[in-house]
């Protein structure tokens, strides 16, 4: 590890000090383990989908701690293939904790120290024990912390409880649920079943994305009281064939007007008005909304489907690349990132750091669930909500304790796949 007694010239205090209100945060912030004229001729390559691949976040380490962040933004199938079968085109997988579950078996990753993690002990518990809160139930699915850590640094299986060895280190997460055009529909969304409503014939839709579309639909087929699943994250071929019969039947019905498998197209989709309830994520809904358009992310009585997202590395870095990845975690999760990607309707890992980075009015909205005092902005200043205006589903201990399931990896996954592509197929 290079540790050179020269300036730091990595986390400047007046680097951060121009975000705004964050003298406290960059108080806080770990001394990197290398100076940024170490750093500058360093360049890692990320890839990752386009909820946090983002240029501003590369511009951002770019200023702060000296070095090239590559990022590639794919799809989440995409996202899937490059880090199973091409372990020599990244450095950085910003990947979903469900694709973990594909992607450790074929040891391109290396596990991670956690005691190089500086704000470790201030991840919620969500990564760590699976718990919210100490009361909280665990979720069905593919919950992270299932995936989370393994017996060693060369562990190839997946550990039951902590052991200091991360597979990702969180990052981002969310509640999902289904996105709505209120001012088109005109009445209450109570129910995941409605997105099967004939009333809604030709204006639904539903993601291509076969690992996260099987679990909406498990929440729909849950919710009409069709089929009553062991668990939803893990189906039996009974229980997939049920459910796509029943999807099948809607698609040759005329229910769907499109699928989508891109962030750009679901937002066209609703934005068009083309479709007006439909699978969505959290920044999708701030897209819309950002056009004047009226768009909600429905709370529905059922609960969410929830994902989490984390920073894997890969097993070839090494010397003072693995040593300014490990910088960049740690930069990752000392706010700035946090504080961007809250103000989406996403959530840290780390949320107690976002706040040094958000003003009392978006930490309010965004976390606590309280009424707007002043107009709400997107990252690029596009106003979200006015004053008055309360975040859908609340606080961040109402939308994440509502949580029904994880995206999932089954034990029937190549099964379910194909039944899934057969379905996109009808």
């Amino acid at each position: 590890m290079t540790k050179l007694a020269k300036p730091k010239a990595g986390y400047t205090r007046r680097a951060l000090l121009r975000t705004g209100g964050a003298a406290l945060a960059a108080s806080a912030l770990p001394a990197p383990m290398l100076w940024a004229q170490d750093t500058k001729d360093i360049v890692l390559r990320q890839f990752g989908t386009g909820v946090s691949n983002l240029n501003d976040v590369a511009n951002k380490v770019k200023e702060d701690l000296g070095f090239t962040l590559e990022m590639t933004a794919l799809d989440s199938d995409s996202v899937t293939q490059r880090a199973a079968t091409q372990p020599d085109s990244f450095d950085i997988a910003d990947i979903e904790y469900w694709i973990c579950k594909k992607v450790w078996p074929t040891g391109n990753l290396q596990a991670m120290d956690t005691s190089r993690i500086a704000n470790y002990d201030k991840i919620v518990g969500i990564f760590r024990d699976g718990k919210l809160t100490p009361e909280s139930e665990i979720a069905q699915g593919t919950a992270p912390h299932t995936v989370g850590f393994v017996d060693g640094p060369g562990g190839t299986t997946f550990a039951d409880s902590e052991t200091g060895w991360m597979t990702l280190i969180p990052t981002i997460y969310n509640a999902d649920t289904l996105g709505i055009r209120p001012d088109l529909i005109g009445r209450p969304i109570r129910n995941w079943s409605e997105l099967l409503n004939p009333e809604f014939q030709g204006k639904a839709s539903i993601l291509d994305i076969s690992s996260i579309g099987i679990m909406d639909m498990a929440m729909v087929c849950e919710s009409m009281g069709e089929i009553t699943y062991g668990d939803k994250g893990n189906m039996t071929r009974e229980e997939i064939d049920q459910t796509m019969a029943i999807f099948t039947e809607a698609k040759r019905n005329g229910q769907f007007r499109a699928f989508w498998k891109t962030f750009d197209e679901s937002v066209n989709l609703m934005a068009s008005g083309e479709v007006v309830i439909q699978s969505m994520w959290s920044p999708a809904i701030t897209a819309v909304k950002s056009r004047g358009i009226p768009c909600v992310y429905q709370p529905l009585e059922e609960g969410y489907r929830s994902w989490g997202g984390g920073i894997g590395l890969s097993n070839s870095l090494s010397g003072m690349e693995l040593d300014a990845a490990y910088d960049y975690i740690n930069w990752y999760l000392s706010g700035w990132v946090g504080g961007y990607l809250m103000r989406q309707g996403y959530y840290s890992a780390v949320p107690e750091t976002s706040k040094a980075f958000m003003s009392e009015n978006e930490w309010g909205y965004w976390f606590e669930g309280k009424e707007a005092t002043d107009v709400i902005t997107s990252p690029g200043g596009d106003a979200l909500a006015q004053a008055g205006d309360v975040r859908d589903g609340g606080s961040f201990y109402d939308r994440m304790g509502a949580v029904a399931c994880w995206n999932a990896v089954m034990d029937e996954n190549q099964y379910m796949v194909r039944k899934w592509n057969e379905f996109i197929a009808a």
